[in-house]
């Protein structure tokens, strides 16, 4: 009985302390970022966020057609010039993820790079 009632107590705590973090999560609400792209940078070109947070990336591509590729969120937008899309997703692991123009967009398209920063 005694050993029935700890097993439960365990799964009680953790049960608690995940309704505790998702509550955390949900209060932070959406971290909205303004990104502009053009020949041949994002900017800006380094997105921080903490892990948890929605992220709404809301990109405008200035001079031509661009695309945003991140691979390690499976996201791959393709922005017409003088358009603005929005891309939506959660942050929910930790770390500095690479991202990249996926449009070719002239002779320096293969050096228009940014990094996500994920943070614990």
């Amino acid at each position: 009985m005694l050993i029935g009632l700890a097993i439960l107590s365990a799964a009680s705590t953790r049960t608690v302390a995940q309704v505790a973090e998702d509550a955390r999560t949900s209060m932070r609400g959406v971290h909205e970022i303004q990104v502009t792209l053009r020949k041949y940078e994002f900017s800006p070109g380094s997105l921080r966020v903490k892990k948890g947070e929605q992220v709404k990336l809301v990109m405008a591509a200035a001079d031509h057609d661009h695309g945003f590729k991140l691979d390690d969120f499976n996201i791959n937008q393709k922005i017409t010039k003088g358009t603005t899309v929005v891309v939506e997703f959660t942050a929910d692991k930790a770390g500095t993820f690479p991202f990249h123009c996926s449009s070719v967009c002239g002779l320096g398209h293969r050096n228009m790079k940014g990094t996500l920063v994920v943070e614990e």
